[in-house]
């Protein structure tokens, strides 16, 4: 009875062993999958967080270039209306100098003078023009009332106007006025001039706009 003692103890043990080492090599394969698992969610989370770090820089950077685009066009728009400016404060002396130059300077005042002329419905009208103006447009009158007022009375007063140049044309009641002095042109057109001098200063903008 102690050998077959013996051997059911032998093989107990070996059966006991042999579940023993299952057992570790089940566990082990439980603590390898659980470590991959572990390792995998690791990487997914940093993927997330690199993703997530790497959208946060785009819009960063996004809006740093936004704002400096913003910066920079503010920037071109305020030199770009100093130069506008620029130009326009110096057409009165542009203005003075065409005023000096009677041949180019006497037809302008009688194509105003037509002009004015042709837009009163009256039949009396009155022309005023500066001091300097008046001598020259006296000088012409003779000829200018022949040629230029189809048939209205029109009459050069002798009062100067206050103005760098150009002339006023009225009706006799001075209720109807046509402003073709220098500072009344300026200021009637002064968008249009401001439009002008944009389009001569930076054509591609009304170029591409026109499109």
């Amino acid at each position: 009875m102690s050998d077959q003692a013996a051997v059911l103890e032998s093989a107990l043990l070996a059966h006991a062993q042999s579940l023993a080492e299952e057992y570790l090599a089940d566990a082990a394969k439980v603590q390898e999958q659980t470590v991959a698992d572990s390792n995998k969610r690791l990487r997914a989370e940093e993927e997330r967080a690199v993703l997530a770090a790497k959208a946060r820089a785009e819009r960063v950077y996004q809006q740093r270039v936004q704002a400096a685009d913003l910066e920079l066009r503010g920037e071109l728009e305020r030199a770009r209306w100093s130069l506008i400016q620029a130009v326009l404060d110096a057409l009165p002396a542009r203005l003075a100098e065409l005023a000096q130059d009677e041949s180019r300077y006497l037809p302008l005042l009688e194509q105003w003078l037509r002009e004015g002329a042709q837009a009163i419905e009256r039949g009396e009208l009155i022309v005023r023009a500066s001091r300097r103006d008046l001598q020259l447009l006296s000088r012409e009158w003779p000829r200018l009332s022949r040629e230029s007022f189809a048939g209205k009375a029109v009459q050069l007063s002798a009062e100067p106007l206050d103005s760098s140049g150009g002339i006023l044309v009225a009706s006799a009641d001075d209720k109807i006025r046509i402003d073709n002095t220098f500072e009344g042109r300026m200021e009637r057109l002064d968008e249009a001039l401001q439009r002008a001098v944009s389009r001569a200063l930076i054509p591609a903008q009304y170029d591409s706009g026109s499109r």
